[in-house]
């Protein structure tokens, strides 16, 4: 085998780098940030700034009665029924991850 070439290596920069540049990747042993609360305060945000907006999109006006003496207008009540907006939003999107968790937790118990 003395007539085979050497094994070719490949480097994207071509071995370019200077040591500094190559110890920057190295891992520094500081924890990972947790960003969750970070990305479900920006959920939230998004979900608030979107159900004030929804009621400015509908040109009519809609009222909507909670119980008997509690009634609020989409017209009048520019703060009130953009929270009513709000909380129906997040309890839709909780009610269909709850419907994930169970029925995934159905699943692995029967194995399907």
């Amino acid at each position: 085998m003395a007539t085979s070439q050497p094994k070719k290596t490949w480097s994207l920069q071509d071995n370019k780098r200077t040591e500094a540049q190559r110890n920057l990747f190295k891992a520094t042993g500081k924890p990972k940030k947790n960003k969750n609360v970070v990305y479900l305060f920006s959920v939230i945000a998004v979900l608030l700034v979107v159900s004030f907006v929804l009621p400015m999109l509908y040109d009519q006006e809609v009222i909507v009665c909670i119980t008997d003496t509690l009634c609020l207008n989409s017209n009048s009540n520019t703060i009130l029924y953009p929270l009513y907006v709000f909380g129906t939003i997040v309890v839709l999107i909780l009610a269909v991850y709850g419907a994930f968790v169970v029925g995934k937790k159905i699943g692995n118990r029967f194995k399907v």
